[in-house]
């Protein structure tokens, strides 16, 4: 899987440090302490050094792209993950590096940026595309639902993901909407209500396929 991909792995672990070319040129613009972090009103709340900020964040990226890529590796059903999920694997790491840098750098010269708006597009995003690719992920340990239903009976696994399939793409439909509200009291109901739907109904095939054979 990794020799296959390696060009899409090299280029993605290039993009998530190419944050740190924006820093080095702004380097004697940037001042020695930067915010990294963001309470609720879109307000600084965690700063970082310089060096860390520039070079820090990145490499940790980088560390969680690899560690997602030999994680997926590994997994024992590797096999039936296909070529287009592997690709989404990719890509998400790489693009929250970028986002990373397209806000705290303006924000570190000063310039105002709605950090709680351009994030929640941005998961909401993330949850329709990653929506639209749940049904055609098959059984691993590493990417899709893992419940224990699920990973025991295949037929679960499919029709579990079918239906949050669905509900991630409305879901991250509605966070995108209500973005502009930069409202926690929309979003976490929402996470809530994708996780607990699918879990309930894999949990209800299980149990009617149980009293069935009982």
């Amino acid at each position: 899987m990794i020799k296959k991909h390696l060009k899409t792995i090299i280029l993605t672990s290039v993009l998530t440090l190419s944050p740190m070319i924006v820093g080095i040129i702004l380097w004697s613009k940037l001042p020695d302490s930067i915010p990294t972090h963001f309470s609720a009103n879109n307000e600084p709340d965690g700063f970082s050094s310089k060096p860390f900020a520039v070079f820090g964040l990145p490499f940790f990226m980088l560390a969680m792209h690899l560690i997602c890529i030999f994680a997926t590796k590994l997994d024992p059903k590797h096999k039936n993950i296909s070529d287009k999920v592997f690709n989404l694997v990719l890509y998400i790491i790489p693009a929250v590096s970028l986002l990373m840098c397209t806000m705290i750098y303006p924000v570190a010269l000063g310039k105002e940026i709605k950090v709680g708006l351009i994030t929640m597009l941005f998961v909401g995003l993330i949850i329709v595309i990653t929506g639209n690719y749940l049904p055609k992920c098959k059984q691993t340990y590493t990417i899709g639902i893992k419940l224990p239903w699920t990973l025991d009976d295949s037929e679960n696994w499919t029709k579990t993901h079918a239906l949050a399939g669905k509900l991630w793409v409305v879901c991250g439909l509605v966070i995108i909407a209500t973005a502009f509200l930069e409202s926690p009291f929309v979003f976490f109901p929402v996470v809530l209500i994708m996780v607990l739907v699918p879990t309930a109904y894999s949990y209800m095939l299980y149990k009617k396929k149980k009293d069935k054979t009982e």
